[in-house]
């Protein structure tokens, strides 16, 4: 099994250590307080903390600051005066093997512990609500600041993995998911709650980093269903991960225990980046050709370099929305799409069950409905794999979200018709169908369709834009302004068509495309 040298790129790697060794103790610092818990269910609320937690968030923030410090990118060989024209001849040409098989398994066993945590918070807040007495609509802050944290976070890290490096980001979250683990053993139900806003970050923050990391690393021809499948076995993964370690540890250590699970899910994480590269083509634009040829030759694929006396002319600031007019439609198409999703998944669906008993429907049938959405989500991923590499990738993309607009439809017929009359099982079948189906391809789509320079802050801002819809619908719940069913399913439905009108005239067809052939540049790149 081939590793990747040790943070060869960066300038200091021994501070990134240095940070891991210093968040890690203090957590183990806050274990005392945890255990201290046992004979008492591990109830800690209103407990005071001791020094060695105080001592153990003071370790915590400076091991962060260490380790970010530690992943700065070494700076390239000064240049030899010519203008070198580098051409990386794959990962686009390159087969299929070994070295991409086993970077498909590491991202998503990563995609898994990153979905983890913030699924785990609905496992999470009926022991909190209990231990800490505290109302429906105060424990509602909980989820809310964790959306919050991953709609800053996927903004952040996609400019700093711009900036820092696709590997290096995903280390940064490894390294939060670490220091966050101190949830645990949090007396106090505010700390919960600032520190479920950093774990969102971290976890915001990974989610498009990896998607962007893979579309840089696949050959053209696999590169569609890598994307989707990857993604798709993540998120399904970490959920079956989360309720699966509910189960089996919250009898034993109470609710508290899953969020002490980020510590070694963390350390994990940073030992499997020894088996994580970074992107080729991020080590060839900040100037390490001798790094990037070392990790292409291990994906099978060369990066060829003319020298041309004459240099080009210097390139105008890139933006998402700015670059060119198909970047900004791609981005307002993809963005509308990524806001009626979070409004459908984190707003319909979680008042659709007190809607549906308040009509006349039972419980039971309501709950089963919802249930079913993990059983139901893991075929769509392997369809919309299949369609998206396939068929066409836009294609596949618009089918979904035609979907979710007639899962809209059988809502909106649902609550026109009188009493129970009418079965919600289809049109509640075919939302869930279709929003599992956007997810699955729209983070891996918006990954294929931006140049380097702006990809990885491209694909963080989409990804920011699902959770947005998710905390508008969120707010609306803590200000007691959730609309009835009726009325979301009208307004949901604005944005769904909205959405469908601009992915079909702005967006393209990526499926097979190389990416050099939509990276901004004054020029063509010569061939070789």
């Amino acid at each position: 099994m081939t590793t990747v040298p040790v943070l060869a790129d960066r300038q200091h790697p021994w501070a990134f250590s240095v940070g891991c060794v210093a968040v890690t103790a203090g957590v183990l610092l806050h274990l005392p307080m945890f255990w201290m818990g046992r004979n008492m269910g591990f109830r800690l609320a209103d407990m005071p903390m001791d020094d060695g937690m105080w001592w153990g968030m003071v370790l915590i923030v400076v091991g962060i600051l260490v380790a970010m410090y530690g992943l700065r990118p070494r700076k390239p060989v000064e240049s030899d005066g010519q203008h070198h024209h580098v051409i990386v001849l794959a990962p686009e040409d390159a087969p299929l093997g070994g070295a991409h098989w086993l970077l498909m398994l590491v991202l998503t066993i990563a995609l898994i512990i990153d979905v983890m945590k913030p699924a785990s918070l609905g496992f999470v807040v009926p022991g909190m609500k209990a231990e800490y007495n505290v109302s429906t609509v105060m424990v509602a802050w909980l989820p809310f600041a964790a959306l919050c944290g991953t709609v800053i976070g996927s903004v952040v890290w996609g400019l700093l993995a711009d900036l820092y490096g696709r590997r290096a980001s995903i280390l940064l979250s490894a390294v939060m998911f670490v220091g966050t683990s101190i949830c645990g053993a949090m007396p106090s139900f505010w700390w919960n709650v600032g520190m479920c806003f950093l774990m969102g970050a971290a976890a915001g923050g990974m989610l498009p980093v990896t998607y962007a990391l893979l579309a840089e690393t696949m050959p053209s021809r696999q590169r569609g269903w890598v994307l989707v499948l990857v993604g798709g076995l993540g998120s399904v993964g970490g959920y079956l991960a989360a309720s699966g370690f509910s189960a089996w540890l919250e009898p034993i250590f109470s609710w508290r225990v899953l969020w002490f699970l980020n510590l070694p899910t963390g350390l994990i994480l940073i030992f499997l980046n020894r088996l994580i590269p970074e992107s080729p083509k991020f080590l060839v634009a900040q100037g390490h050709l001798r790094e990037a040829n070392e990790m292409l030759r291990r994906f099978g694929c060369v990066a060829k370099d003319v020298v041309d006396h004459e240099p080009e002319p210097p390139e105008r600031p890139v933006t998402v929305l700015t670059a060119s007019p198909r970047i900004a439609g791609t981005t307002w198409a993809l963005s509308i799409t990524a806001l009626a999703w979070g409004l459908i998944n984190f707003g319909l669906l979680l008042w659709m069950p007190a809607h549906l008993v308040a009509k006349g429907y039972s419980m039971e049938l309501s709950s089963k409905l919802l249930a079913s959405s993990a059983l139901i989500a893991l075929p769509t991923v392997f369809v919309a794999a299949f369609l998206y590499s396939r068929w066409s990738s836009k294609g596949a993309l618009m089918g979904a979200i035609v979907v979710s607009a007639l899962g809209l439809v059988g809502v909106i017929h649902l609550e026109l018709s009188a009493g129970t009359s009418v079965s919600p099982v289809w049109s509640i079948a075919l939302l869930i169908v279709g929003i599992n189906g956007i997810i699955a391809m729209l983070l891996p789509y918006a990954a294929e369709s931006y140049p380097l320079k702006i990809r990885g802050r491209a694909t963080g801002w989409v990804a920011a834009c699902t959770k947005g819809g998710g905390l508008i619908a969120q707010l609306l719940g803590l200000l007691a302004l959730a609309p009835s069913l009726l009325a979301g399913a009208w307004m949901v439905m604005v944005p769904v068509l909205l959405a469908l009108g601009l992915v079909g005239w702005y967006c393209v067809e990526t499926r097979g495309r190389d990416l050099r052939d939509f990276e901004a540049k004054s020029r063509p790149a010569t061939q070789v």
